[in-house]
């Protein structure tokens, strides 16, 4: 079995060379820079077998450090790039982004209130429209959002969308709102364009491993949009705070009963791999 971790964040350290655009140094999620050297460490030693590398928010809008670890260690990384949605002027670089080796698509977070507007007042049309004719698959972290992603889903047939962590955030499970959102999430199955990734699981658990508290909310959503549209994933410098790598790998490995043994094949990777198409 090909084991593939659906998001891993990857940067480099801050220099006068290399600097983040303001207010960059109070997202990151880790006191290191996690670099793609230290990551294939930590996959080597959790039995990861390939990751999807997604550049964080907090370099900008860079993609430089993904792409040639997915150049140096093509069997190993691949790469959902980042792009500016406000900007159409964009739309003749999305037509080629997959020209650049290793580039897959692109990952997008829809959490701020500036980026949240993006999905229903007209900002983002271009980009949907340009990703589905330039056949670019889509992630997008839009918990609570979920109405207007379905709206997308269905104006945009031809377009790949991937849900992130459940369609969870923080805040909605602070507030208590996990069973709703999930609820939510489990509604646009019902589009045969939009997938689901089921990660970051410890972050959005209220418990220690193996997590059991969300067993019936990941069972509701394989049920909903089965095994082939769902992708294990561990966010992992967000996750690390939480449970090992190790233990982030066995949660769906072995502590979710169940799921079949084809159930695991292809959510931890081959239905990722066919999604993005990029092969096994």
């Amino acid at each position: 079995m090909t084991i593939i971790d659906a998001q891993v964040h990857v940067w480099l350290p801050e220099t006068p060379e290399r600097l983040w655009p303001p207010g960059g140094a109070d997202r990151v999620q880790l006191p290191y820079a996690l670099d793609y050297s230290k990551l294939l460490t930590f996959m080597d030693e959790a039995g990861v077998d390939r990751a999807i590398l997604v550049p964080p928010s907090w370099e900008g809008f860079r993609n430089d450090h993904a792409l040639e670890a997915a150049a140096r260690y093509p069997n190993r990384f691949a790469v959902m790039g980042r792009l500016a949605l406000d900007n159409p002027a964009n739309a003749e670089r999305l037509r080629h982004w997959k020209t650049y080796p290793g580039m897959l698509g692109i990952r997008h977070v829809f959490m701020g209130k500036r980026e949240r507007a993006w999905l229903s007042d007209g900002t983002a049309d271009w980009f949907w429209r340009t990703a589905e004719d330039a056949g670019v698959p889509v992630m997008l972290h839009a918990a609570g959002l979920m109405e207007q992603v379905s709206a997308i889903a269905e104006k945009h047939p031809g377009l790949t969308l991937v849900i992130d962590h459940f369609g969870l955030s923080s805040g909605l499970v602070k507030e208590g709102r996990t069973k709703e959102a999930i609820e939510e999430s489990a509604a646009l199955a019902k589009h045969a364009n939009v997938c689901l990734k089921v990660s970051a699981a410890p972050v959005y658990s209220q418990e220690g491993y193996p997590f059991r508290d969300l067993d019936a909310h990941i069972k509701r959503l394989i049920d909903c949009y089965g095994p082939t549209r769902c992708f294990w994933g561990t966010d992992l410098s967000h996750a690390i705070h939480h449970a090992t790598y190790r233990q982030c790998v066995t949660h769906f490995t072995e502590a979710l009963a169940f799921l079949s043994s084809q159930d695991k094949e292809w959510i931890r990777g081959r239905g990722l791999a066919e999604c993005l198409g990029w092969p096994v």
